[in-house]
């Protein structure tokens, strides 16, 4: 049986998710950016929270797990790092473990460069990737501890994934990622449709997530930084991919 997926907005513009399975009734949120938020949702579907699963450290990612925690005494899951400061930690994973929800599966993929204990969590059976602060739409989390070549190769990770796999992201930073993009890939006609998808489902109020993956890797120019034209755009044509990568991030940095 499918999982059942929820978007839950929190903070200025976190979002959180739950991963509910119908089969035996875990759920799990993906990080915890905020509690009541993610108590109202949980209400609302009438959930119990079983486990959270945490991607990295940063303080909008994981503030709201000790009154979770508290409050329905589900299970932590977090990086194995143990120096990076996430509370009531109950299980510590890394790269090729399997984290069971329910009858759910979620595979851990270590994708280090926004911070170096970042993980994603992959449900191959329901074709969800939720990536945090790894990989966004149309862009990419800021690289604070890790460099540039090691989160090239982390967004290299993700980009191996099918194409119908659905991109669940940290953040809405979708409008303003376009926005950038369009200033080194102004022909390309798939950022160009996801310009006009995104100012459509902003105006409606809607989440820019999911995406397909496959809509990502035409459009998201960051993981794009190994294509000629990309590295001709921004002054580097014949570079490696990593540079252009870490030349486009510096642009976004500075935009």
């Amino acid at each position: 049986m499918a999982a059942d997926i929820r978007i839950v907005p929190c903070l200025s513009d976190n979002f959180g998710y739950l991963v509910h399975d119908p089969a035996t009734g875990a759920t799990a949120s993906i990080d915890a950016p905020e509690a009541a938020p993610l108590i109202a949702a949980l209400d609302k579907e009438g959930w119990k929270l079983t486990d959270i699963l945490v991607t990295h450290h940063h303080g909008d990612h994981v503030g709201g797990i000790a009154e979770l925690k508290a409050k329905y005494q589900c299970r932590v899951v977090a990086p194995h790092d143990a120096n990076a400061k996430i509370a009531d930690v109950d299980l510590r994973v890394e790269e090729g473990d399997v984290v069971k929800v329910g009858g759910l599966s979620a595979r851990v993929l270590e994708t280090p460069g926004h911070t170096l204990d970042h993980i994603s969590y992959v449900f191959d059976d329901d074709r969800a990737l939720f990536a945090a602060d790894t990989l966004f739409s149309i862009g990419c989390g800021r690289v604070f501890e890790g460099t540039y070549p090691m989160m090239w190769e982390s967004l290299l990770k993700l980009r191996e994934l099918p194409d119908d796999f659905k991109l669940y992201c940290g953040h809405e930073y979708t409008a303003s990622n376009v926005k950038f993009a369009l200033t080194i890939e102004p022909d390309n006609a798939a950022l160009q449709a996801r310009a006009k998808q995104v100012e459509q489902q902003r105006a409606a109020g809607q989440p820019t997530i999911p995406v397909t993956l496959g809509e990502e890797k035409q459009a998201n120019v960051f993981l794009r930084a190994d294509v000629p034209s990309v590295a001709a755009a921004v002054g580097l044509a014949g570079e490696s991919a990593a540079d252009v990568f870490g030349e486009i991030r510096e642009r976004k940095n500075n935009s």
